[in-house]
């Protein structure tokens, strides 16, 4: 920590404590955030069940992206200030507002809500990085620095934003995907700016258990989410057996993704990060990256489940390319995962992947459900070899 002699910013010091249990704790308030990305999920769940062109597939791709760091961002923020006190835990339920207004305005963000949406996203970017300046520049002259760049990014993409808003239509996609790839992208060079130079996020003593943890309980929220509109779907039409066992499939693919993630790759993932001497690095390469695709496979995982109980026989454009596309990708993005983290398992991970992609040919001759079972039955068997090669290695599971 690097205290600086400035005279503006926040007076008392709002950091996270040094004490190691309850500076790496998840606060209550972090929690109520999160409440805010369960409808948020839905939301997007929606907007993938409705694809029906291309375009309309990159605007979803670009949302859970912009999703996922909105969320990601904000984690980074309670990782260095106290949750526990009052300035700070007042500024999360105002990020927590700011969510749902950017969550009601998903479904129609390719429409009329497109603005609001826009705003509602720049906004939060924009003041909650401002909030990190003024809650640190008293404190600690570093951090602050790095979170003045970031908003200053944060600025730039904003005005992507809002003009995509403004012109709608193909310009909405393409303005808003360029925007999320810059915000990737400059995230990868520490927030450099012309003539200043790179930031020292790559340095930053992240907490890694905290990070882990809050990885985590989104990946626990993105499952909950699946079964929530999994469950609906299925209340909602007559009960027969090809029904039945698309739900039965649903449950025991959310039960595999669970397995492969919390049975293994988060607790080496959390001890990798904290024995790094880069922490920061490693935390933003397996947590802000390597998660897109999991989390993007657990949504599409989830409309695939909703699709296939609606029409368990008909096999439509969508249902091909949730049902393999979802597992497929959520193994992907695990591999990556592990592989940046060091742990075993990532080519056992890519392998599955792959077998997933192969049975692309079978939907040609199976029905929809027929189609789940088998791409969950992949996840199944990657969690049984996984948990066996574990085992034989002598490594206890966490979950």
């Amino acid at each position: 920590m690097t205290t600086s002699t400035a005279r503006w910013g926040m007076r008392t010091n709002v950091m996270r404590p040094s004490d190691r249990e309850r500076g790496e704790r998840v606060a209550f308030v972090e929690l109520f955030f999160d409440l805010v990305f369960v409808f948020a999920l839905t939301q997007i769940s929606e907007v993938v069940a409705a694809v029906s062109s291309p375009l309309d597939g990159v605007r979803a791709a670009v949302l859970i992206a912009a999703l996922w760091w909105l969320w990601m961002n904000t984690t980074w923020v309670t990782n260095w200030l106290d949750p526990a006190r009052m300035p700070v835990r007042i500024a999360v339920v105002v990020l927590a507002f700011a969510g749902l207004v950017v969550s009601t305005s998903i479904q129609e963000s390719g429409g009329e809500r497109a603005l609001a949406f826009a705003l509602g996203y720049v906004g939060l970017q924009v003041v909650r990085s401002i909030f990190m300046v003024i809650a640190t520049v008293r404190h600690d002259v570093g951090v602050a620095a790095d979170f003045a760049r970031i908003a200053a990014w944060f600025l730039v993409t904003g005005t992507m934003w809002i003009a995509g808003a403004l012109a709608g239509g193909v310009a909405l996609v393409v303005l808003w995907g360029a925007a999320v790839a810059v915000d990737y992208v400059v995230a990868r060079t520490d927030y450099a700016l012309p003539g200043l130079g790179r930031g020292t996020m790559e340095g930053w003593d992240v907490s890694a258990a905290h990070v882990a943890e809050r990885a985590s309980l989104f990946i626990i929220i993105a499952l909950g989410e699946s079964f929530l509109v999994t469950g609906f779907a299925f209340v909602e039409e007559e009960s027969n057996p090809a029904r039945i066992a698309a739900l039965a499939s649903a449950f025991l693919a959310a039960a595999g993704m669970w397995w492969l993630y919390f049975d293994h790759g988060e607790q080496q993932g959390e001890e990798r990060v904290e024995r790094s001497a880069r922490s920061g690095a490693m935390a933003r390469a397996a947590y802000a990256y390597a998660h897109v695709p999991i989390v993007a496979g657990i949504i599409l995982t989830g409309v695939a489940d909703k699709t296939v109980i609606a029409h368990p026989v008909e096999m439509s454009a969508l249902a091909v390319v949730t049902i393999l596309g979802g597992p497929a990708l959520f193994l992907l993005g695990s591999a990556v995962f592990r592989r940046i983290v060091g742990a075993p398992g990532a080519g056992i991970l890519l392998g599955s992947a792959a077998v997933v992609a192969l049975l692309l040919p079978l939907a040609l001759v199976m029905p929809a459900w027929a189609l789940s079972l088998a791409s969950t039955g992949v996840l199944l068997g990657t969690a049984a070899i996984d948990t066996a090669l574990r085992r034989r290695r002598g490594e206890e599971s966490r979950g």
